[in-house]
């Protein structure tokens, strides 16, 4: 983060501004000062910075003006607190920490509290060290929280990497790190497993926070025993009973927007229906890619869409500001405009439809009307990050071919239906066609359960393994030879591939080998689209405007083929994560994530 000194380094300086004995680095005149803290919008305020934080607050800050006091005319906008997205992944935006914020301080986003649990799963400990320092050298608040579940269910799969209780303590002291990240193995902590309590320990040991990650029934007592391990949020909530469940508890229910998880709208209404207190409700994205970020914005998006809700704007606004900030014990340094908080700050001229027209981040005006107005240092990657694919020798057609079980009557299969706009999976099963012993998709009659079928197959990236698991997937709606691949698939990250052409889906990890990872759409042969993902094969060097671009014709490319879920890429990138019910794939097979085992893929 930009260096920012302290607030008790420099409280003479600030007490000095506000008396006005010093004169201010900067001061925004004339706006409507959105208070987080009141609730209310007030009128008529000038604003004065110094040392990079906030002095004065008030009527008029002419008594702090000097000389050389840089003078920003609000003209009657609001001055509202820069925005902050208290849990997402960097990696899903497909850039480095620096060409995300990049991407998104324009957007009025200021604070980001990250999971490099990505990256975690292909390099461990130097991944996440080489994302913490990155993160060090932005002008925004980039905190880190330190993976938890690397790889995200032992037993279940094998990562790039692992992270153990001592790697956790001993990241509890660079200077990044805010906490422990999502706490995804659910069911360990809930049976006491030594291990995953070592780390919530020297997480608690430290004063920090503790990010939580449920994602089965609320009913169930497995979730108080969840609750009682001292895990802070969660952002796994899809409905309403979910928010309550989780605040009635103690922990803040985080409700997130990302390109794919639409979780704000149904769970919004604890507050607006039912009228829970807010101060326990935060917004998030989770996860957003770089189209997203380029066309539709970051957490500006998410307050509008939760304004859209029915939510009074100021009330949107703490919940991506204050309640954030207060969350994480930073309500002191961040999430407001008050004396001694650091000057992060958007102008705005409306707060519905919230246009972002100026944002300063540490008291400088970094982005006005979208456009960055200065830049910084990017950090260098080192080339062990680049150099990360490992597959060994590289599966033919013949890898994908799934064998079907001699046995009379019908061959019935389970099958991972994807749910669009959601992270849960369905566990479908449907008899499929057989063709000299060989499950064939491509004669897959459609049903209303099951409307179409594909093959899905997960490649081991790591450790030159040679394995491959083969599974049948339904919802993307490909209707044409076919096979998309990537080497973004959560947790584990190994190269997931769904096609309905074996052909095709050998050419495509292919050529992901040949890129250093990335994602590709092969069709009769031919590359339609990619998107090159040279570091650790989750992220691009190149701003996000060009990976967005690069996305944006991946989806086309999907399209093409027959797909036509919203974001289908962010389903694609899912169907390996073995922490989030019902069905997924693994390296260790079929996973039935609802009893935390590998099931056969067909039924007998």
């Amino acid at each position: 983060m930009a260096v920012i000194a302290a607030w008790h380094e420099v409280a003479a300086r600030l007490i000095d501004t506000a008396m006005g004995r010093q004169p201010a680095d900067t001061v925004v005149r004339n706006c409507r000062w959105v208070n987080v803290h009141s609730g209310e919008v007030i009128t008529g305020t000038d604003i004065a910075i110094a040392a990079g934080r906030f002095a004065f607050v008030g009527a008029s800050a002419a008594h702090a003006i000097g000389p050389n006091t840089a003078i920003v005319e609000a003209d009657g906008r609001y001055a509202m607190p820069g925005l902050c997205d208290a849990h997402m992944h960097v990696e899903s935006g497909m850039v480095t920490v620096g060409e995300f914020v990049r991407a998104v301080l324009p957007r009025g986003t200021t604070s980001m509290f990250i999971d490099p649990h990505e990256i975690a799963n292909v390099l461990g400990l130097d991944g996440v060290r080489m994302m913490h320092d990155d993160a060090m050298l932005q002008p925004a608040n980039v905190f880190v929280q330190m993976p938890s579940c690397v790889p995200s269910a032992p037993g279940l799969e094998h990562a790039g990497a692992t992270i153990s209780a001592d790697d956790v303590a001993q990241a509890m002291q660079w200077p990044g790190i805010i906490g422990l990240g999502e706490v995804m193995n659910f069911p360990a902590v809930a049976h006491a497993d030594p291990g995953m309590l070592a780390e919530i320990s020297a997480t608690a040991a430290r004063g920090r926070t503790i990010g939580g990650h449920y994602a089965a029934p609320v009913d169930e007592l497995m979730f108080h025993g969840y609750a009682a391990s001292g895990a802070a949020d969660d952002h796994e909530g899809t409905k309403i009973e979910d928010a309550i469940a989780r605040v009635r508890q103690g922990m803040a229910a985080m409700l997130r927007l990302g390109s794919a998880w639409y979780d704000v709208a149904s769970q919004i209404k604890a507050v607006t229906e039912m009228g829970l207190d807010s101060r326990k409700f935060i917004l998030c994205t989770d996860d957003c890619h770089a189209g997203t970020l380029v066309h539709d914005g970051h957490m500006d998006r998410v307050v509008r869409h939760a304004i859209a809700q029915g939510l009074p704007p100021v009330t949107a606004i703490q919940m991506a500001t204050v309640n954030a900030a207060a969350h994480f014990g930073l309500e002191r340094d961040i999430g407001s405009i008050a004396p001694g908080r650091r000057a992060d700050l958007i102008l705005t001229s409306d707060l519905p439809t919230l246009p972002i027209e100026m944002v300063l981040a540490g008291g400088d005006v970094y982005a006005e009307n979208g456009r960055l107005t200065k830049d910084w240092a990017h950090f260098p990657y080192p080339a062990t990050a680049r150099q990360t694919m490992n597959i060994g020798a590289l599966p033919d057609a013949g890898k994908f071919a799934i064998r079907a079980p001699k046995q009379p009557g019908p061959v019935v299969a389970r099958v991972i239906g994807v749910v669009e706009n959601q992270a849960p999976t369905r566990a479908l099963s449907c008899p499929v066609p057989v063709t000299d012993g060989i499950v064939d998709a491509a004669e897959f009659h459609p049903t209303a359960e099951v409307p179409d079928l594909a093959q899905i197959a997960l490649v081991e990236r790591h450790g030159a393994t040679g394995t491959v698991q083969n599974g049948l997937v339904s919802g993307f709606g490909y209707n044409r030879r076919c096979a998309v691949a990537s080497t973004v698939a959560h947790d584990s990250h190994h190269l997931i591939v769904v096609g309905t052409d074996r052909q095709d889906m050998a050419s495509a990890v292919a050529h992901l080998d040949k890129i250093g990872g990335g994602a590709v759409v092969v069709s009769e042969g031919t590359v339609l689209a990619d998107v090159p993902l040279p570091i650790a094969g989750l992220m691009s060097d190149q701003p996000a405007a060009v990976v967005a671009g690069q996305a944006q014709a991946l989806i086309e490319a999907m399209a093409a083929c027959g797909c036509a879920m919203n974001n289908a890429f962010m389903q694609h990138s899912l169907l390996a994560l073995v922490v989030i019910p019902e069905l997924r794939l693994s390296d260790l097979g079929l996973v039935d994530v609802r009893a935390f085992e590998t099931t056969p893929l067909f039924v007998t």
